[in-house]
C-alpha cells in the first residue's frame, strides 16, 4: 500500500457540468460553517441528486494586487443534469434561488461586520 501524498499535481482536471459561485464572505464577512453546508446540501439534493460542495477561502496574489476571499462552491458534475438545454437553465436558475435564499438565511442569523484594517 502506498502512502498518501500530501500534495499533488492533477493535470487532466475534468470541470463540472455546472457551476454555481456564492460570494458568501462578501455579504457575510466570514466563511460558511459545517453546519451551513450541511443545510445547503439538504437544499440542493431534492434538485440534483448528487452535488459537491467546495467552501473555500481564495487568495488571488499577482504583482500589484492581493485579494482573499470565502466563496461556496456548488459543482453539479454532467450525468446529473438534463440533456435539453431549457431544461438546464431552468435547473441552474433553481440552483442559484436555493443557493441565495440559503446564503441569505446564514447571513440574517449570524454576520461579521467587514472593515479595513
Amino acid at each position: 500500500m502506498t502512502e498518501p501524498q500530501l500534495a499533488f499535481c492533477v493535470r487532466d482536471v475534468e470541470p463540472p457540468g455546472v457551476e454555481v459561485r456564492v460570494n458568501f464572505g462578501v455579504f457575510a464577512g466570514r466563511g460558511a460553517t459545517p453546519a451551513e453546508i450541511d443545510e445547503l446540501a439538504a437544499a440542493l439534493l431534492p434538485k440534483v441528486g448528487d452535488v459537491s460542495i467546495v467552501a473555500e477561502e481564495r487568495h488571488e496574489i499577482g504583482e500589484d494586487a492581493e485579494a482573499s476571499l470565502n466563496q461556496v462552491r456548488i459543482e453539479v458534475s454532467p450525468d446529473h443534469l438534463p440533456d435539453d438545454e431549457r431544461e438546464l437553465d431552468i435547473l441552474c436558475g433553481r440552483l442559484v434561488e436555493a443557493a441565495e435564499s440559503w446564503a441569505r438565511g446564514c447571513i440574517a442569523e449570524r454576520h461579521a461586520e467587514v472593515s479595513e484594517p
